[in-house]
């Protein structure tokens, strides 16, 4: 058993999903020309006022109904007060002693093991620009795109353990957050970011201990490797006799280890106070009711439904309401006739071999996927190729290719089957030639078979089926295999 206990605390940055900026007008799009999407309030010019974006008020309110969260009726913005090159005004919008949110938890799985995390807040504040070092290129450059875009800053407590569980926290965060459309979920682009926060202390120890702090991890795998890399470096430093420093720290991905960016600032350097040009947020009740109301169903909550209901398994549940757009059309196939497990089947196999080899993609818009000519396919469509496997009209391996060959010419299923002549054989006579010309043709096998390796019926079969090119009702071919061996043994 180790001698010591980590103390994790996550500080996740989420940019809320509007088209524009918290306090302003000026819009949020990812890769805009570096200060294109700037205005005085973005560029911090003297008399420009704020805003507040209402939208931005709605996702806050809906990741922290999401959450379990004690959404409350007053929050007030303050100032946080520090001087960067990428803040112009100065200070930071933020919210400190009223923010919207209060407690809360997440549930998540560490390797099949049930944990929970108790939140200690969610608060709305807007995001700094962005300074960039290019190259060999001596300045430094400001870009203030992101500058006031709104973010929800989510807080938990001090209770996580390992790094594992703070990287499927950040996951389950993230599940979260995108399925009530309150962010995008692109880690790459920046718009889920995390900062942790971890100290070490004795086995059995309740004492927190210094800590430091790890900015801007914006993968699962940053943020397992970043906290581990720490939790090891701050032991071998208390070992060897010295002491940790309360420090801002980044996560150097080339090197695997964090190194130190600025000694960490305390909540009386930023001198808050409640900043004069935004009144309080005052939130109706029943307004808070419809917003509410108005959440889908939750991954944890979709997960054990389709393992209730549909008898999944809990890797089969998780695959579809982990990826995008399977649900919806797992949920449709359903609807249109597909039984539960056969409808999995396809989504988790055919598709995400579709999926994975770029001939589709999910358009959400239209609940549907996508291939790059403009074909769509949906529930229905899955079904009614399911249904042709369920009357013997082909074989299930005729129907995985007549989906690929769905994706590359739009055609239905049936009108795929009748165009290339995939309709299943079950004519005896047909079948059994084949099964002889196989049987002359492979006699090293057919002894073999004889001896006593009866696994080779899998060998007969499958050249039953390529010589029918996968036509033979796989049933009907097994049968009469058996048969001609059986037969020409005796």
């Amino acid at each position: 058993m180790s001698e010591w206990q980590a103390v994790i605390g996550l500080e996740i940055h989420a940019q809320l999903a509007t088209e524009s900026k918290i306090f302003s007008a000026a819009p949020t799009a990812f890769g805009a020309e570096a200060n294109t999407q700037v205005n005085e309030l973005c560029a911090g010019h003297p008399g420009s006022l704020p805003v507040l974006n209402r939208r931005a008020v709605e996702l806050a309110v809906r990741a922290g109904f999401a959450l379990d969260c004690d959404v409350q009726a007053l929050s007030i913005f303050d100032r946080k007060n520090y001087f960067y090159p990428d803040l112009p005004k100065g200070y930071q919008i933020s919210q400190l002693n009223y923010p919207i949110c209060l407690g809360g938890h997440v549930d998540y799985d560490v390797d099949g093991q049930p944990q929970r995390t108790r939140l200690e807040r969610i608060h709305m504040e807007e995001d700094a620009g962005k300074s960039q070092h290019e190259g060999e290129d001596p300045h430094s450059h400001i870009d203030l795109n992101r500058a006031g875009t709104p973010l929800i800053e989510i807080v938990t407590h001090p209770e996580i353990h390992t790094p594992e569980a703070a990287a499927a926290f950040f996951r389950a965060v993230r599940e979260v957050l995108v399925c009530v459309g309150a962010n995008d979920g692109r880690l790459a682009e920046g718009s889920l970011r995390c900062d942790a926060n971890v100290s070490v202390r004795p086995a059995g120890s309740e004492v927190l201990n210094t800590r430091t702090e790890i900015k801007n991890l914006n993968s699962f795998r940053f943020v397992r490797d970043a906290v581990r890399h720490e939790i090891d470096r701050q032991i071998a430093l208390i070992e060897s006799g010295g002491s940790v420093v309360q420090q801002t720290r980044l996560w150097d991905e080339t090197r695997n280890e964090t190194r130190v960016m600025r000694t960490k600032e305390g909540e009386a350097d930023y001198r808050y106070f409640p900043d004069p040009d935004l009144p309080p947020v005052l939130l109706d009740a029943a307004w808070l009711e419809s917003v509410r109301a108005s959440l889908p169903e939750l991954p944890a909550a979709r997960r054990a439904r389709y393992r209730a209901d549909y008898e999944l398994s809990a890797a089969d549940a998780a695959a579809i309401v982990d990826r995008s757009g399977f649900a919806t059309v797992f949920e449709a196939a359903i609807a249109a006739g597909c039984a539960p497990r056969q409808a999995a089947i396809w989504v988790n196999g055919e598709l995400a071999s579709a999926i994975n080899d770029e001939l589709l993609a999910w358009r959400d818009s239209d609940n549907v996927f996508v291939s790059s000519r403009g074909v769509e396919i949906d529930g229905p469509s899955l079904a009614a190729l399911q249904g042709l496997v369920d009357d013997d009209t082909v074989s299930i391996g005729t129907a995985r290719r007549v989906l690929r060959r769905m994706i590359e010419s739009g055609l239905s299923a049936a009108a795929v089957v009748d165009a290339d002549g995939l309709r299943q054989v079950d004519d005896s006579g047909q079948i059994e030639a084949a099964v002889r010309a196989v049987i002359e043709a492979n006699p090293d096998e057919v002894a073999a078979f004889r001896g006593g390796r009866k696994q080779l019926i899998g060998f007969f079969i499958g050249q039953v089926m390529r010589a029918t090119k996968g036509r033979a009702k796989p049933d009907t071919v097994r049968r009469l295999v058996i048969e001609a061996l059986a037969g020409d043994a005796g």
